[in-house]
């Protein structure tokens, strides 16, 4: 008995440390983005301002990335989605006063440097690294209509908030009543586990929110309560970065759907209920 729990530990142990080191390479270019935070927080370029900086970092890592295949080419196509998606948030939102990027740069642009950007696409190439990785499969996908309608609903409450009542605690109720019955599988060495969709949106959203702890730490941007004196930020940030997970995953799932409907005919790595 003792032999069969030893046995059965160490299995664990194993499964999770191959499921650590797969998460790891997933997450290499935000790796890269919070090590290049740090480095130009202590490090000062004469002649270069510290967002340019950060700015061709980022574009040198994302060739590297497509150039030793760690992400193809249609990942790429997605990663300059997101990266368009959240440069049109983070113009609106700084101007709005949500937060700011206090030092000078070229690379700005109604106040947003543009490696902002690529803070959003680091999360479109985590997800797509992740679903290549892991194997993902999921089951009992929602309509695209409903799915799609979801994500455009949940992207234009970032906006609508400042001047109507905000929506996100029912957009997130149906967010729970849309995605209910839907699951992701994914693989580990030769295992094959499975959680329900909603739950993979929460822990991506916790683990944003405690990058995005780091990266105002390093001073990657400021809210208004830390212009004086760094604290962490609100535990009610983690709603905003739940959403915009879902609205990630959604566009991820159904770009994928597509691309493989047309290779394939039906996918078989995404289930519609």
């Amino acid at each position: 008995m003792r032999t069969e729990r030893m046995e059965y530990c160490m299995n664990a142990v194993k499964q999770l440390w191959r499921f650590g080191i797969e998460q790891a390479l997933s997450c290499i270019f935000p790796v890269i983005i919070f090590v290049t935070l740090a480095l130009s927080k202590i490090i000062t370029i004469p002649g270069l301002a510290r967002y340019d900086f950060i700015l061709i970092i980022c574009l040198i890592a994302q060739v590297m990335m497509v150039w030793t295949r760690l992400e193809t080419k249609d990942d790429l196509k997605v990663i300059c989605v997101f990266h368009l998606i959240g440069l049109g948030l983070e113009l609106y939102k700084v101007n709005m006063g949500s937060w700011s990027y206090p030092e000078e740069a070229l690379s700005k642009i109604g106040g947003v440097p543009l490696y902002s950007g690529f803070m959003y696409a680091s999360v479109a190439s985590y997800i797509c690294q992740a679903w290549r990785r892991f194997d993902l499969s999921i089951a009992n996908w929602p309509h695209p209509v409903f799915a799609f309608g979801l994500s455009v609903l949940i992207y234009l409450n970032f906006f609508t908030h400042h001047y109507i009542v905000d929506l996100r605690w029912y957009l997130t109720a149906l967010l729970f009543i849309v995605f209910w019955k839907t699951w992701v599988s994914y693989k580990v060495g030769n295992r094959i586990y499975r959680m329900p969709m909603i739950l993979s949106f929460l822990l991506i959203g916790w683990f944003i929110w405690i990058a995005e702890n780091i990266s105002t730490f390093l001073g990657a941007w400021k809210y208004p309560d830390q212009e004086h004196k760094w604290q962490i930020v609100h535990l009610g940030k983690i709603s905003s970065w739940f959403l915009l997970v879902v609205i990630s995953v959604i566009i991820v799932a159904q770009l994928k759907a597509v691309k493989q409907s047309k290779e394939q005919g039906p996918s078989n790595h995404i289930e519609h209920s």
